[in-house]
């Protein structure tokens, strides 16, 4: 694989896993930081790895590795997905879905508040 194609499926692995950087894509991976840089020394990536996150995610493996996409059946699962969640909602009592959104509210406000350590962290390491 080429540099560029692998610097590729880097980024769509972190899209994938909704991680920003190189130590959280391996955390999210479950490997050490120090095997995803030896994949990138290599140019390679284990192929098991990658059928089973485009199981695990959704996806299919020709956007995964190759950045091609067929959008009708993007849309046609996205849309599927939210259908099966608001069915799901409409299904709980109003307490169950206070909860479920008093839950979703908690996970944004930590996302934020990780990305705000991010950028502290990263200032402070700049500082001199």
């Amino acid at each position: 694989m080429s540099s560029h194609l692998f610097a590729s499926v880097l980024v769509r692995l972190k899209l994938l896993t909704g991680s920003e950087t190189d130590v959280q894509l391996a955390r999210a991976l479950n490997v050490s930081p120090q095997t995803l840089s030896s994949w990138k020394v290599r140019d390679s990536i284990p192929y098991s790895l990658c059928i089973d996150l485009a199981r695990q995610h959704g996806c299919s493996l020709d956007w995964l590795l190759l950045g091609e996409r067929d959008d009708s059946r993007v849309v046609e699962s996205q849309d599927s997905w939210q259908s099966d969640m608001l069915d799901r909602l409409r299904e709980l009592s109003h307490s169950d879905r206070q909860s479920v959104l008093l839950y979703i509210e908690d996970k944004q406000r930590i996302r934020q508040l990780e990305q705000q350590l991010q950028e502290l962290a990263r200032r402070a390491s700049a500082a001199p």
